[in-house]
């Protein structure tokens, strides 16, 4: 399976009321962060809860990084889960979760 497959299966495993509250976000996959080679995924943006008229802003990203997560992870299996688990609270960050409603969730 693709790695982009990996992180499609990822965003489609979410509720379907979450997938369709998903607007005006991009998921890119790269290859490493520039700054940070063994960060495996990184939101940018503006939380849902803090935006006001985004009217036509550029969208919010989310990056995945392929070669951290594909190093560390070998198996196909393991992978697939670290990809869930790297785009997930990603996404969290988008609704506007922070890091300690995330440890509080697992997700950290």
């Amino acid at each position: 399976m693709r790695f982009e497959e990996h992180v499609e299966r990822a965003v489609a495993s979410l509720p379907p009321e979450l997938r369709k509250a998903i607007e005006n976000v991009e998921i890119s996959v790269e290859d490493e962060h520039p700054d940070e080679p063994d960060l495996f995924g990184l939101y940018e943006g503006v939380p849902l809860p803090e935006r006001g008229d985004w009217a036509g802003a550029l969208p919010d990203r989310i990056r995945i990084f392929r070669v951290p997560l594909v190093e560390s992870f070998p198996d196909s299996a393991d992978l697939e889960e670290e990809i869930r688990i790297t785009v997930l609270p990603e996404l969290a960050h988008y609704f506007g979760l922070g890091e300690e409603r995330l440890d509080d969730l697992g997700y950290s």
